[in-house]
């Protein structure tokens, strides 16, 4: 079972195995944990996310879906890029919110990996509610039955860590 762990931090220092980036479909950089992710990492997550735009992901990568690149110089040893949905009221997005938390687990079992950070997945600049992102993110981690033995949510505000420790506690 995947221990969860929940701390207020910079998730381009976390020392794990693989780094989630909450990224947007064209994999090329963005703002928020994206632009951080490629910022701190160098050119070569950048070169990497343009192979794969170059190869299987000429349209970008679909909402819900993951996918590995290396993590050039950030601490870990893998990236996998995932793109959450937008918030939206007129429609329920819930599932490809959960989706990106299994396929990047998937990932991370296809990897090898046995520590994983993860961000607010949509929570930022996509407008997910932090309380029911916080819930969707931690009940779809503890159900995947994934081979990942840490689960870290990195966290970037007290507010979102808070929301976070309070769907772990659940």
């Amino acid at each position: 079972m995947t221990r969860i762990v929940t701390e207020l931090g910079d998730i381009t220092e976390a020392r794990v195995d693989a780094v989630v980036n909450a990224a947007n479909s064209s994999l090329l950089g963005g703002g928020g944990v994206d632009g951080a992710i490629h910022r701190r990492g160098g050119p070569s997550i950048l070169a990497a996310c343009q192979e794969l735009r170059d190869g299987d992901y000429r349209d970008g990568l679909p909402t819900g879906q993951a996918v590995a690149t290396t993590a050039g110089d950030l601490p870990a040893r893998w990236v996998i890029h995932t793109v959450g949905p937008v918030y939206a009221t007129s429609e329920d997005r819930s599932d490809l919110l959960a989706s990106a938390y299994r396929e990047s687990l998937r990932v991370a079992d296809e990897l090898g990996a046995r520590t994983v950070a993860f961000p607010a997945v949509s929570a930022g600049i996509y407008g997910w509610p932090v309380p029911d992102a916080a819930r969707i993110a931690v009940t779809t981690v503890r159900d995947a039955g994934a081979q990942v033995e840490e689960a870290r949510f990195v966290l970037f505000s007290d507010d979102v860590l808070h929301a976070f420790r309070d769907a772990a506690g659940a």
